[in-house]
């Protein structure tokens, strides 16, 4: 299927930049790049956009903060009178391993605020996402752990894992979510549950 819209979610300004809690702002960064287009700031929606040339699918980085992400894609939606369905979201998820991806179709925030403003203001939680796991924080330390940088450590894996969620958003682009989630999820190591999703906590997101 052909995405109307494509969004990344993530925190504006500098102080925010490669955090964890902006994977969505990375990918869409590269998927931009990777067609030679470059974000322009549209105050009237509050996010900066970029056009895929050969589609016109919109890529759209909300600037209201995570936790109004989805006022600025109401009014996106709204312009256009798009549907929900049309979109896809790709966004940080803390309760899976860093290198885990996870499409889905439909579902509840699981307790991130930019999906849950998302819900909110599009009266739906159907809508096509891609999950990228971001690893787990500490007890207590949520907060910290979204709104800081990866480690040295983590970096190798992080920009494969990026590279790899870019492949999986352009199969789903031309062959459908169901394609792209059988050849790019990602096995749960052995030593978790072997469940759809590891058995982590769910805090809520700052």
């Amino acid at each position: 299927m052909s995405f109307k819209i494509i969004v990344g979610l993530g925190n504006p300004g500098r102080q925010y930049e490669e955090t964890r809690h902006n994977v969505g702002f990375m990918v869409l960064d590269r998927l931009a790049a990777a067609s030679g287009v470059v974000f322009q700031s549209v105050p009237k929606w509050q996010c900066h956009l970029a056009k895929l040339p050969e589609s016109g699918t919109l890529l759209i980085k909300p600037q209201t903060f995570m936790n109004l992400s989805g006022r600025a894609i109401r009014q996106v939606l709204a312009f256009h009178k798009w549907p929900p369905e049309s979109m896809l979201v790709i966004y940080d998820d803390a309760a899976l391993a860093l290198g885990t991806l996870r499409f889905r179709e439909k579902g509840s925030a699981g307790g991130h605020n930019g999906i849950k403003s998302m819900i909110e203001h599009l009266g739906t939680d159907v809508f096509p996402r891609l999950k990228i796991g971001i690893g787990c924080s500490e007890p207590g330390n949520m907060t910290g752990h979204v709104l800081g940088k990866f480690s040295p450590d983590e970096c190798p894996l992080l920009e494969n894992t990026l590279a790899t969620a870019l492949d999986a958003v352009q199969l789903a682009r031309s062959q459908g979510i169901a394609a792209a989630a059988n050849r790019h999820h990602t096995r749960i190591p052995s030593t978790q549950t072997q469940t759809d999703e590891p058995q982590i906590p769910r805090p809520d997101y700052p």
